[in-house]
């Protein structure tokens, strides 16, 4: 497992009876996690809390503020700068255990001694997104929910990073992907973030385990003849890190000379041998 163990302005302090407590910066935020299985505690009872997500028995939840909490905030990563927020169905705009992933694409950008084109697909608030900008790669970042698109350019702003070269594009990635095919456009890497299910801006439906193989046989078309990575990370329940191995192998791999790895992403906790996992990536990477 690779663990995200690098951050200052984000720590995974306790963990117990299905939720986590965690530091935002200067705020602290208790919300659910389905892995947490085991009992150590009750972490309710802190009292530095700032918001508490519950979770409904009817799907989704809210937010109870326990302390004034900001409607927006800032951390950093390293030289990277992200906005925080409380979103619906408890989430903040941010999944800090995906730092191992921002930190392995701009050492491989960063060491290319070439342009290297991105193209992010599925691509939420933009992490992944900032740090190939950071490291110098022009980027083409692609959603089909508007509100993240433009959740991104504040992510990019408050990097100053506006003045580098990013496209937002708000639309279903299949469509968009089939789109570049027939314009002729390559990339050197794609990152994809691809949800179990979810629909495109015009209501088109995806569902991870039709969908996913066929969108990397088109993203194949869409590499360039010496591209430098492709990588997937999923959060969906019960799928391994070894169906995204085997996906790229049977996709990207057969093309391209390169290596396929694959693995799961966490975080520690403070204080603690426990080790929180978080979701699983597959990466091809060239030989270069």
């Amino acid at each position: 497992m690779q663990l995200a163990k690098n951050w200052k302005d984000y720590e995974l302090l306790d963990t117990s009876k299905g939720e986590k407590l965690e530091r935002w910066g200067d705020i602290y935020l208790l919300r659910p996690d389905p892995q947490i299985i085991w009992e150590d505690g009750n972490l309710n009872d802190d009292k530095r809390i700032h918001a508490h997500y519950h979770r409904s028995n009817q799907g989704g939840g809210t937010w109870e503020n326990k302390k004034e909490c900001p409607a927006s905030w800032t951390i950093n990563y390293k030289d990277l700068t992200f906005c925080i927020k409380q979103m619906g169905f408890k989430h903040t705009g941010l999944f800090p255990e995906q730092a191992v992933n921002w930190d392995y694409m701009r050492e491989k950008i960063e060491n290319a001694n070439r342009p290297i084109k991105v193209l992010n697909l599925f691509a939420y608030t933009g992490g992944a997104s900032v740090a190939c900008l950071k490291a110098g790669a022009s980027v083409v970042h692609v959603d089909s929910s508007r509100g993240m698109v433009d959740w991104c350019k504040e992510n990019v702003k408050v990097s100053n990073l506006q003045d580098k070269p990013i496209r937002y594009i708000v639309d279903d990635v299949v469509k968009f992907v089939k789109r570049e095919i027939r314009r002729g456009n390559k990339y050197d890497a794609i990152i994809m973030d691809p949800p179990s299910y979810g629909r495109g801006a015009n209501k088109e439906v995806w569902n991870i385990e039709k969908d996913l193989a066929p969108l990397l046989d088109l993203c194949v078309e869409l590499l360039s003849d010496q591209p430098l990575f492709v990588i997937i990370n999923s959060y969906t329940t019960g799928l391994s890190c070894k169906v995204l191995e085997n996906l790229l192998n049977l996709t990207v791999g057969k093309k391209y000379k390169g290596k396929v790895t694959s693995d799961e992403v966490g975080l520690p906790v403070s204080d603690s041998e426990i080790v929180l996992p978080c979701g699983i990536y597959g990466r091809f990477e060239s030989n270069e």
